[in-house]
C-alpha cells in the first residue's frame, strides 16, 4: 500500500482552475450565450468549454472516474452465517 501524499498547493490551484473553467463553460453552454456548434468554428466552442477542462481534470486526477463509479454502484452485503436474528 502506498503512503498518502498530500497534493501540493500548486496542484490544488490547478484543480480549482480546471473545475472553474468547466463550471463556467458548462454555464455558458447551458445558458446558450455560446453555442456548442457553429458553422464557422464547428465543435470548437464545445471542446474548449467542456472537453479541454475535462481532459485537464483527468490528467491531474486520473483516479476520479473510478472513485465516482464506486460511489454510484450499490454495495453488496455478504451474508455471514446461516442464522438470521
Amino acid at each position: 500500500m502506498r503512503p498518502q501524499v498530500l497534493p501540493s498547493p500548486h496542484h490544488q490551484r490547478l484543480l480549482g482552475a480546471a473545475a472553474l473553467w468547466l463550471l463556467g463553460g458548462g454555464t455558458l453552454l447551458l445558458s446558450t450565450l455560446v453555442p456548442a456548434h457553429t458553422m464557422l468554428l464547428g465543435w470548437t466552442p464545445g471542446f474548449w468549454l467542456l472537453g479541454a477542462p475535462l481532459v485537464v481534470l483527468l490528467a491531474l486526477e486520473p483516479s476520479w472516474p473510478r472513485q465516482l463509479l464506486a460511489l454510484c454502484r450499490p454495495r453488496r452485503r455478504t451474508v455471514r452465517g446461516a442464522a438470521w436474528h
